[in-house]
């Protein structure tokens, strides 16, 4: 499936990983990265309303989607080989700086993005995640098992693929049904389930790079206090309530300029309540 009205083109990245990637509008750039178990067509919504007055860029991030699923040698699925693969696919559209947001495994990446190109993201918004430290940090006792996913998938290659390989509908749709607060339209979860199967070890290698390198190069700059220098809106439900952590105060200490706001549709806000995303982006884009 596509987003109507953008065109569609495969953009070479820095190693030569060739990224599927929608774009529509003119303006000032945005670039918008999704989230897991999805593609780029999550966005549909919100960039339809964004390419009004700018550049809107939808990438499928390395691994997923029609984007193409490099064999992990390591640092492949690392958040900042990641966030170079946005970087080159917006100089590659003509754009040496750009605002960014990401939503899950994309707001990892977009996270990522903004420490390491600071004087290249001009803007930052993160949707209904933590940073990876934190995220680690609040998970403990049984209250981890909301995150039972993040433990497996950080396994060493082998079972986990083989036991997700084995059943990936059933492994991807509890997450497309179990996160969010209303069904999603038959043919977009089917698009997003033909997408994941189809990507089984990439997406296994994403996750556990959270769990080895990605945990490596965040407590690197947590240690030499490396901080987000752009403006940060970040878009939560209320894990706080439920998971004992006051959010707010977790991202705070990466983003000084942050606005954090607590909304009230399930995970995949984007495509629940797309009004009040569109409106949180555009104020975060006049800071």
């Amino acid at each position: 499936m596509q987003i109507p009205g953008f065109t569609y083109d495969r953009v070479t990245t820095q190693d030569g990983t060739r990224l599927n990637v929608a774009v529509g509008g003119t303006g000032a750039p945005v670039v918008l990265l999704h989230g897991f178990p999805q593609t780029h067509l999550m966005w549909r919504h919100v960039a339809a309303d964004l390419v009004s007055d700018h550049t809107v860029i939808c990438p499928d991030l390395r691994g997923y989607g029609d984007s193409d699923k490099p064999a992990d040698t390591g640092d492949t699925y690392a958040k900042r080989t990641m966030a170079q693969d946005v970087v080159a696919v917006a100089r590659a559209l003509g754009h040496e700086r750009f605002a960014l947001a990401g939503h899950d495994r994309g707001a990892l990446v977009a996270f990522r993005a903004g420490l390491d190109h600071p004087d290249t993201v001009t803007h930052l918004g993160c949707l209904d995640v933590l940073p990876t430290l934190d995220m680690w940090d609040v998970l403990h006792g049984t209250t981890a098992a909301v995150g039972f996913h993040l433990y497996l998938m950080g396994q060493p290659p082998g079972l986990p693929e083989a036991m997700i390989g084995a059943a990936p509908d059933a492994f991807f749709g509890h997450f497309l049904d179990a996160w969010a607060q209303g069904a999603f339209p038959p043919d977009v979860r089917a698009a997003y389930l033909a997408a994941s199967r189809n990507a089984v070890t990439s997406i296994v290698a994403d996750y556990r790079a959270s769990a080895t390198i990605d945990v490596e190069h965040d407590q690197r700059d947590r240690d030499s206090g490396t901080r987000l220098r752009m403006p940060v809106t970040v878009l939560q439900q209320d894990w706080g309530a439920a998971l004992g952590y006051d959010a707010a105060a977790l991202w705070r200490a990466w983003a000084p300029d942050l606005t954090h706001v607590t909304v009230s549709s399930g995970h995949f806000m984007a495509e629940e309540g797309p009004a009040e995303v569109i409106k949180h982006l555009r104020e975060l884009l006049t800071r």
